[in-house]
Protein backbone atom coordinates (compact mmCIF):
# COMPACT_ATOMS: atom_id res chain seq x y z
CA UNK A 1 0.00 0.00 0.00
CA UNK A 2 2.89 2.09 1.00
CA UNK A 3 4.71 1.52 -2.32
CA UNK A 4 1.65 2.50 -4.65
CA UNK A 5 1.10 5.78 -2.52
CA UNK A 6 4.41 6.44 -3.53
CA UNK A 7 4.11 5.55 -6.60
CA UNK A 8 0.84 7.65 -7.36
CA UNK A 9 2.83 11.13 -5.41
CA UNK A 10 5.69 10.35 -7.72
CA UNK A 11 3.67 10.18 -10.88
CA UNK A 12 1.87 13.46 -9.61
CA UNK A 13 4.60 15.18 -9.34
CA UNK A 14 5.57 14.28 -12.55
CA UNK A 15 2.79 15.17 -14.23
CA UNK A 16 2.93 18.97 -12.58
CA UNK A 17 6.25 19.40 -13.29
CA UNK A 18 5.70 18.47 -16.73
CA UNK A 19 2.73 20.78 -17.29
CA UNK A 20 4.47 23.38 -15.28
CA UNK A 21 7.78 22.82 -17.77
CA UNK A 22 5.26 23.39 -20.65
CA UNK A 23 3.82 26.53 -19.46
CA UNK A 24 6.96 28.09 -19.03
CA UNK A 25 8.14 26.85 -22.75
CA UNK A 26 4.46 28.33 -23.83
CA UNK A 27 5.17 31.54 -22.02
CA UNK A 28 8.70 32.19 -23.19
CA UNK A 29 7.49 31.45 -26.93
CA UNK A 30 4.75 33.74 -26.47
CA UNK A 31 6.76 36.56 -24.75
CA UNK A 32 10.13 36.14 -26.85
CA UNK A 33 9.63 37.91 -30.34
CA UNK A 34 7.66 41.39 -28.01
CA UNK A 35 11.02 41.51 -25.92
CA UNK A 36 13.04 41.23 -29.00
CA UNK A 37 11.19 44.16 -30.11
CA UNK A 38 11.41 45.98 -27.12
CA UNK A 39 15.17 45.53 -27.14
CA UNK A 40 15.46 46.26 -30.62
CA UNK A 41 13.31 49.11 -30.03
CA UNK A 42 15.62 50.35 -27.50
CA UNK A 43 18.79 50.05 -28.81
CA UNK A 44 17.43 52.27 -32.21
CA UNK A 45 16.66 54.99 -29.79
CA UNK A 46 19.80 54.61 -28.07
CA UNK A 47 21.64 55.09 -31.25
CA UNK A 48 19.31 57.97 -32.02
CA UNK A 49 20.09 59.32 -28.93
CA UNK A 50 24.01 59.54 -29.32
CA UNK A 51 23.69 60.59 -33.05
CA UNK A 52 21.19 62.99 -33.43
CA UNK A 53 21.94 64.00 -36.74
CA UNK A 54 21.89 60.34 -38.37
CA UNK A 55 19.21 59.84 -41.39
CA UNK A 56 19.76 55.98 -40.40
CA UNK A 57 21.90 53.34 -39.41
CA UNK A 58 23.57 50.72 -40.58
CA UNK A 59 25.07 47.59 -39.44
CA UNK A 60 28.82 47.32 -40.31
CA UNK A 61 29.84 44.67 -37.49
CA UNK A 62 27.43 42.28 -35.97
CA UNK A 63 27.88 40.77 -32.19
CA UNK A 64 30.62 38.21 -31.49
CA UNK A 65 32.76 39.30 -34.55
CA UNK A 66 35.69 36.99 -33.77
CA UNK A 67 38.18 40.07 -35.38
CA UNK A 68 36.91 42.94 -33.50
CA UNK A 69 37.31 40.81 -30.22
CA UNK A 70 40.76 40.17 -31.06
CA UNK A 71 41.73 43.36 -32.11
CA UNK A 72 40.39 44.60 -28.38
CA UNK A 73 41.87 41.94 -27.28
CA UNK A 74 45.04 43.07 -28.57
CA UNK A 75 45.25 46.83 -26.72
CA UNK A 76 44.23 45.00 -23.45
CA UNK A 77 40.50 45.19 -23.53
CA UNK A 78 39.02 41.61 -22.12
CA UNK A 79 35.91 42.22 -20.53
CA UNK A 80 34.69 44.65 -22.79
CA UNK A 81 32.14 43.64 -25.97
CA UNK A 82 31.58 44.95 -28.83
CA UNK A 83 27.95 43.54 -29.94
CA UNK A 84 26.75 46.01 -32.56
CA UNK A 85 28.79 48.94 -34.63
CA UNK A 86 26.17 50.63 -36.79
CA UNK A 87 27.70 53.35 -39.68
CA UNK A 88 25.67 56.62 -39.05
CA UNK A 89 24.91 58.19 -42.24
CA UNK A 90 22.83 61.36 -43.21
CA UNK A 91 19.91 61.68 -45.59
CA UNK A 92 22.46 62.19 -48.06
CA UNK A 93 24.39 58.60 -47.60
CA UNK A 94 27.18 60.26 -46.48
CA UNK A 95 29.01 58.48 -43.08
CA UNK A 96 29.01 60.57 -39.86
CA UNK A 97 30.71 57.93 -38.01
CA UNK A 98 29.64 55.36 -35.76
CA UNK A 99 27.12 54.31 -33.25
CA UNK A 100 28.63 51.48 -31.11
CA UNK A 101 26.94 49.03 -29.09
CA UNK A 102 28.95 48.39 -26.00
CA UNK A 103 28.69 45.42 -22.91
CA UNK A 104 31.25 46.22 -19.95
CA UNK A 105 31.46 43.18 -17.67
CA UNK A 106 33.30 44.64 -14.82
CA UNK A 107 30.18 46.85 -12.76
CA UNK A 108 29.78 46.46 -9.56
CA UNK A 109 26.18 45.01 -10.45
CA UNK A 110 27.42 43.14 -13.20
CA UNK A 111 27.02 43.89 -16.78
CA UNK A 112 26.62 47.20 -17.96
CA UNK A 113 25.59 47.61 -21.84
CA UNK A 114 25.11 51.51 -23.47
CA UNK A 115 25.53 52.84 -26.39
CA UNK A 116 28.29 55.24 -27.48
CA UNK A 117 27.98 57.49 -30.63
CA UNK A 118 31.57 58.67 -32.28
CA UNK A 119 32.04 61.22 -35.42
CA UNK A 120 34.52 60.70 -37.76
CA UNK A 121 37.12 62.83 -36.66
CA UNK A 122 36.83 60.85 -33.55
CA UNK A 123 34.77 63.43 -31.64
CA UNK A 124 32.41 61.21 -28.87
CA UNK A 125 28.95 62.47 -29.02
CA UNK A 126 27.76 60.80 -25.83
CA UNK A 127 26.70 57.37 -24.45
CA UNK A 128 23.49 56.01 -24.08
CA UNK A 129 22.77 52.88 -21.35
CA UNK A 130 20.39 50.56 -22.02
CA UNK A 131 20.92 47.89 -18.93
CA UNK A 132 22.74 48.50 -15.41
CA UNK A 133 22.39 47.03 -12.38
CA UNK A 134 24.19 49.00 -10.21
CA UNK A 135 23.41 49.97 -6.19
CA UNK A 136 20.61 51.94 -5.80
CA UNK A 137 21.67 55.94 -5.69
CA UNK A 138 25.50 54.78 -6.10
CA UNK A 139 26.31 53.17 -9.62
CA UNK A 140 23.05 53.86 -10.79
CA UNK A 141 23.71 57.64 -10.54
CA UNK A 142 25.38 56.35 -13.63
CA UNK A 143 22.30 57.07 -15.94
CA UNK A 144 22.00 60.86 -14.52
CA UNK A 145 23.52 63.21 -17.41
CA UNK A 146 25.62 64.93 -14.71
CA UNK A 147 27.83 61.60 -14.98
CA UNK A 148 26.73 60.73 -18.56
CA UNK A 149 27.72 64.07 -20.11
CA UNK A 150 31.23 64.06 -19.53
CA UNK A 151 31.68 62.17 -22.42
CA UNK A 152 30.09 64.50 -24.70
CA UNK A 153 32.06 66.49 -27.33
CA UNK A 154 35.08 64.88 -26.17
CA UNK A 155 38.22 63.87 -28.50
CA UNK A 156 40.71 61.95 -26.76
CA UNK A 157 42.61 58.61 -27.65
CA UNK A 158 40.82 57.76 -24.12
CA UNK A 159 39.36 58.58 -20.88
CA UNK A 160 40.44 58.02 -17.40
CA UNK A 161 38.34 58.48 -13.97
CA UNK A 162 39.89 60.55 -11.01
CA UNK A 163 38.39 61.62 -7.60
CA UNK A 164 39.86 64.74 -7.15
CA UNK A 165 37.78 66.60 -9.85
CA UNK A 166 38.71 66.37 -13.51
CA UNK A 167 40.91 69.03 -14.89
CA UNK A 168 41.19 68.10 -18.50
CA UNK A 169 39.12 66.65 -21.29
CA UNK A 170 40.19 63.14 -21.01
CA UNK A 171 38.89 63.02 -17.22
CA UNK A 172 35.54 62.13 -16.02
CA UNK A 173 34.77 62.57 -12.47
CA UNK A 174 33.77 59.18 -10.48
CA UNK A 175 30.56 58.81 -9.36
CA UNK A 176 30.16 59.42 -5.54
CA UNK A 177 30.56 56.15 -4.05
CA UNK A 178 30.56 54.72 -7.21
CA UNK A 179 34.25 54.29 -8.53
CA UNK A 180 33.64 50.46 -9.47
CA UNK A 181 30.64 52.09 -11.57
CA UNK A 182 32.38 54.85 -13.02
CA UNK A 183 35.92 52.45 -14.13
CA UNK A 184 33.30 50.04 -15.57
CA UNK A 185 31.11 52.32 -17.99
CA UNK A 186 34.80 54.22 -18.71
CA UNK A 187 36.40 51.19 -19.55
CA UNK A 188 34.07 50.29 -22.10
CA UNK A 189 33.82 53.83 -23.62
CA UNK A 190 37.52 53.40 -23.88
CA UNK A 191 37.04 49.69 -25.15
CA UNK A 192 34.38 51.63 -27.53
CA UNK A 193 37.03 53.59 -28.88
CA UNK A 194 39.48 51.51 -29.38
CA UNK A 195 36.88 49.42 -31.76
CA UNK A 196 36.25 52.98 -33.64
CA UNK A 197 39.88 53.10 -34.17
CA UNK A 198 39.15 49.16 -35.75
CA UNK A 199 36.61 51.02 -38.52
CA UNK A 200 39.12 54.08 -38.73
CA UNK A 201 41.80 51.46 -39.81
CA UNK A 202 39.46 50.09 -42.95
CA UNK A 203 38.68 46.99 -41.38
Amino acid sequence: MKKNTILKDTLILTAITLIAGGLLGLVYEITKDPIAQQEELAKQEAYQAVFEGADSFEVCVEADDPDVAAYLAENGFTAQTVNEIMEAKDASGETLGYAINMTTSEGYGGDISFSMGVQMDGTMNGISILSINETAGLGMNAQKDEFKNQYSNKNVESFEVTKTGASADNQINAISGATITSDAITGGVNAGLCAFNYMKEGN
